[in-house]
């Protein structure tokens, strides 16, 4: 497999570990990009555009990152926040005061950025065209009851958080999720990134689809534990409940879905434009904005939620919108914060390295916080700090 771009000096064993998850884990088509200090030190990329294609990957193919979405509908709240717009500790209903139906009303802010909100579930599922109406989502997660008493556990929001941010965001701002994130976010910082893509961006967008596990020797082979398995066995659990949200599964190479704006679920981003977003979190980018102060990047990383989450059955820790380092999502320190996609994407900070970390694929895995491929991509940049 040739491999295109470049490595700083040290950086090499990122290169190799690039190399071997196309030889060892089933790689199809990839490209992974890291930021230190606000200069890119890595910028690699292999494969096919396609996931089902012979077209080869080019410098700017975009895919889209599933949950990775999480990170930048968050950031987008916390900014609104740092501006003095959202108060994190005031009622969801203060903002949005259809939200306070169905025993809701004391949920805040932050129960919502930190998976506590209580609502991973809609008891009437949205079809794709329906969920992709951000009335029609708002409404429907306004009026659902919750399933357990809000702030007083967590479980992913796999699907709802697109309805609950965005929802938030168009309240305060007056603005479309997408239009705010692409005209506050991604474009301040300079990222190659959407939430709703634009009609002029399709073409550099591959197509994405489920690849087996490898079968290569020596490749890493994974097993989800027995209660995990049966929760996603199970029609009637929280966990399966939470991803059918949507029902049936949308059709993610489908032009429409990805013009559609689900801050869950449906961002479409190069490795450069997610590393180059959380660069941004966590100091000056050459070329670009910096989007969060110290504060807010302490406030994004400080724990609100650990332990076993109702929906994913692992232990799990949030900050305010971001996975935190843990053995259900290993980022590369106990300082570091960010999110993954399920089935590969992942994208994090780690602010006492100074590092922003990047990885899209069009090949899905059945992981859903620690794809095999992205954690081989972390263990080597580690082992390139020393």
């Amino acid at each position: 497999m040739d491999v295109n771009g470049a490595v700083a000096e040290g950086f090499e064993p990122v290169r190799e570990a690039f190399a071997a998850n196309f030889a060892l884990l089933g790689e199809r088509g990839a490209a992974v990009a890291v930021y230190r200090d606000g200069r890119r030190v890595v910028d690699l990329w292999a494969g096919t555009r396609d996931v089902d294609g012979a077209a080869p990957w080019e410098r700017g193919t975009a895919q889209i990152v599933r949950s990775a979405t999480k990170g930048v509908a968050a950031a987008a709240l916390l900014l609104l926040h740092q501006r003095g717009e959202l108060d994190l500790d005031a009622p969801v209903g203060a903002y949005w005061p259809e939200y306070k139906a169905a025993g809701k009303e004391h949920t805040l802010v932050r129960h919502l950025l930190a998976h506590r909100a209580g609502v991973p579930v809609l008891d009437r599922p949205l079809t794709p065209a329906e969920a992709a109406d951000p009335d029609l989502g708002a409404a429907a997660v306004a009026a659902q009851a919750p399933v357990w008493e809000p702030g007083t556990d967590h479980g992913y929001h796999a699907q709802t958080y697109s309805w609950l941010t965005g929802e938030l965001i168009r309240r305060v701002t007056g603005r479309p999720a997408g239009a705010w994130i692409a005209q506050e976010i991604a474009g301040p910082v300079g990222a190659d990134l959407w939430l709703g893509l634009p009609e002029s961006e399709h073409a550099r967008v591959g197509r994405v689809g489920p690849v087996g596990a490898p079968e290569a020797a020596g490749a890493l082979k994974t097993r989800p534990k027995r209660a995990m398995a049966e929760a996603y066995a199970d029609p009637d659990s929280l966990t399966r409940r939470a991803f059918a949200a949507i029902t049936p599964l949308p059709d993610e190479n489908d032009a429409a879905y990805r013009t559609a704006a689900l801050p869950a679920s449906n961002g479409i981003a190069t490795a450069d434009g997610l590393a180059r977003f959380y660069a941004s979190l966590i100091g000056e980018v050459d070329g670009g904005t910096r989007l969060f102060t110290p504060e807010t990047g302490e406030l994004a990383r400080t724990e609100q939620s650990a332990g076993p989450d109702r929906v994913l059955v692992v232990g799990t820790r949030f900050g305010l919108g971001y996975m935190l380092h843990g053995a259900a999502s290993p980022l590369l320190s106990p300082g570091s914060f960010g999110h993954p996609g399920r089935g590969g994407a992942l994208a994090f900070a780690d602010p006492e390295t100074g590092i922003a970390f990047g990885y899209v694929t069009n090949g899905f895995r059945k992981s859903v916080t620690a794809d095999p491929r992205a954690q081989a991509l972390v263990r080597a940049v580690r082992a390139a700090l020393g």
